[in-house]
C-alpha cells in the first residue's frame, strides 16, 4: 500500500497512485470506462484547451475577488505548464466515457490542484490548500468548462487540419504544372469524351480541396461562441455578476481565439450545432478526397490491361502470389480514411440529437469523433502528398494514342458538320474500327486543312471562336 494514497468522494475512499498528479475521480473513471483504447492524452489540443479554461477561469476569479492572488498565480503557471505539454501522462482516461464530461474535467482539476499543492511544499491529495473542486473549478462547472475545452481543442485542430490541406493543394498544383502539355482524353460516365490535358485534369484536384480551406475556417468560427459562466445549465448559479463575460474576455486573451460569451446561456449549454456544422465540412473534404483517391487508381490502372496514364510511386508488393504486382495502396488506404470520416459524421449527428433538456450528454464520443477525423486526415492528407502525390508521373504517350484513337473527338466537329452527321460519324467509327479523321475525309465532309485544324486538341482544350 505504500505506493497508494487514499482519497475520497461521494461514493467513499479509493486508493490512487501516490505519485500521480490525477486524484479519485479520474482513477474512477479509468476503472469505469475502458471503452476505445484512445486515452485524452492523444490528443494534446484538448488538454491544452482544458488549461486555457481553467486558466481564464481562474483569472476571472482572481480579478471578482473570489481567489487569493498567490493561489491564482500558481494556478497559472500550471495551466500554462500544461499548454507547453507537461503532465499530459496524467490524462489517462478514455475519450468516450459516461457522465457528460465530468471525468474529464475532473482529471484536469485534480491534475492542476495537485501540482499547485507542489510549488505550495504541501503532499498530493491536501486539498484543503488547493482543492479541485472549490479553487480549480470554482464558477464553473463541468456543463461548460466541458464543451468550451473542446472548441479552444477544435479551433487548434482545425489550423493544423488547414495546414495540411494547404499543402496537399500546393502539390496537386505543382502536378498541374508540370503536366500542362500533356494531352489526354477526358471521361464522363467512364466513357471517352473529349481532349484535356493531364495540367487541367491535377489542377481541378487542387481546386476543388482549395475551396475546403474556407469552409473548414468558416465553420470552426463557430466555435469562438462559449458558454462559460453558464454553470450547470445556462442559469449561472455559483456564477458571479460579470462573470461569464469577463471570462470570454480573458480566454480571448489567453488563447488568441475572439471568444465571446454566447447571448443565451441556457440555450447554449446544450446546442451542438456548431459540431455538426464543422463535422459536415470534414465529410464534405472526405468526400472530394475519395474521389480523388478513386481518379488516381483508375487513371493508374494496369500497367498493360488498364488506362495507366499515370505512374504512382511503387510503395511496397503488391501480392503474396502475383510476381511483379504493385498496388496503389497509398490511394486505398486514404479512402478508408474518408470512409471513417463519413461514419463518424454520422456519430457526431446522433449524439447531437441525443441532446435532451438542457445538457447534451453524448458530447464525449461526440468531441472523439471529431478530434479523430481531424487527426486522421492530417495524417491521410499528408501521406497522400509525401507518398503519392508529389512522385507521379505521366505517361504521355499512352495519353496522346488514346486521344488519337478516340471516337470522342468528334464532338468537335459538331458546329461544323452538325450532330447528326457527327453522330453517324462516331457509330460508323466505333462498327468498322476506323479513325473518325479517315471517315470525314472519305466522305468529303471537310478538306484535310480545315479537319487538321479542327481535331488537333490543343484547339479543343478552351473556348474558341467560332
Amino acid at each position: 500500500m505504500e505506493n497508494y494514497r487514499q482519497e475520497s468522494d461521494l461514493l467513499g475512499i479509493l486508493n490512487v497512485p501516490i505519485d500521480a498528479y490525477y486524484g479519485v475521480q479520474t482513477q474512477r473513471a479509468i476503472d469505469n470506462f475502458k471503452i476505445s483504447g484512445q486515452l485524452l492524452s492523444s490528443y494534446p489540443e484538448f488538454i491544452k484547451g482544458l488549461a486555457f479554461v481553467k486558466k481564464a477561469a481562474a483569472k476571472t476569479n482572481y480579478e471578482l475577488g473570489l481567489l487569493e492572488e498567490d493561489l491564482y498565480m500558481k494556478i497559472a503557471e500550471t495551466c500554462d505548464e500544461l499548454v507547453e505539454g507537461s503532465l499530459h501522462a496524467e490524462f489517462p482516461i478514455d475519450m468516450i466515457q459516461g457522465g457528460a464530461g465530468t471525468s474529464v474535467n475532473m482529471n484536469a482539476n485534480e491534475v492542476i490542484a495537485n501540482r499547485v499543492l507542489e510549488k505550495l511544499g504541501k503532499n498530493k491529495g491536501e486539498y484543503v490548500f488547493c482543492s479541485p473542486n472549490d479553487h480549480i473549478n470554482l464558477s464553473q462547472s463541468t456543463n461548460d468548462a466541458y464543451p468550451t475545452a473542446i472548441k479552444m481543442a477544435l479551433l487548434q485542430m482545425n489550423e493544423g487540419l488547414v495546414e495540411k490541406l494547404k499543402n496537399i493543394v500546393e502539390a496537386f498544383r505543382a502536378k498541374g504544372q508540370e503536366f500542362q502539355g500533356v494531352i489526354k482524353m477526358g471521361r464522363t460516365q467512364l466513357q471517352d469524351a473529349v481532349p484535356m490535358t493531364m495540367g487541367q485534369e491535377f489542377e481541378a484536384f487542387a481546386a476543388t480541396l482549395e475551396e475546403d480551406i474556407s469552409k473548414l475556417n468558416n465553420n470552426a468560427n463557430l466555435f469562438v461562441e462559449v458558454n462559460m459562466g453558464a454553470t450547470a445549465i445556462g442559469t449561472g448559479i455559483n456564477a458571479p455578476v460579470g462573470y461569464a463575460t469577463l471570462c470570454a474576455k480573458n480566454l480571448a486573451e489567453i488563447t488568441g481565439y475572439p471568444v465571446v460569451s454566447a447571448p443565451d446561456l441556457v440555450e447554449a449549454t446544450p446546442d451542438t450545432g456548431s459540431y455538426v456544422i464543422y463535422s459536415s465540412a470534414m465529410k464534405r473534404l472526405a468526400l472530394k478526397l475519395s474521389k480523388i483517391c478513386n481518379d488516381l487508381r483508375l487513371l493508374s490502372s494496369g500497367p498493360r490491361a488498364g488506362l495507366s496514364e499515370i505512374n504512382l510511386p511503387p510503395m511496397q508488393p503488391g501480392s503474396s502470389i502475383m510476381p511483379g504486382k504493385v498496388n496503389p495502396v497509398i490511394p486505398e488506404v486514404v479512402n478508408q480514411v474518408c470512409f471513417k470520416v463519413i461514419g463518424n459524421d454520422l456519430t457526431v449527428t446522433f449524439a447531437a440529437e441525443a441532446g435532451q433538456l438542457q445538457l447534451n450528454v453524448m458530447e464525449p464520443v461526440l468531441s472523439h469523433a471529431i478530434m479523430e477525423n481531424i487527426q486522421f486526415l492530417c495524417n491521410a492528407l499528408d501521406t497522400l502528398r509525401t507518398k503519392c502525390v508529389v512522385g507521379i508521373t505521366a505517361n504521355k504517350e499512352v495519353c496522346l494514342n488514346m486521344v488519337k484513337h478516340s471516337i470522342g473527338i468528334v464532338t468537335a466537329l459538331n458546329p461544323y458538320i452538325g450532330y447528326k452527321q457527327s453522330t453517324q460519324i462516331a457509330k460508323e467509327a466505333l462498327e468498322t474500327g476506323q479513325s473518325v479523321y479517315n471517315l470525314v475525309l472519305e466522305k468529303n465532309l471537310l478538306s484535310q486543312l480545315q479537319l487538321d485544324e479542327i481535331l488537333d486538341p490543343r484547339n479543343m482544350l478552351k473556348p474558341h471562336k467560332m
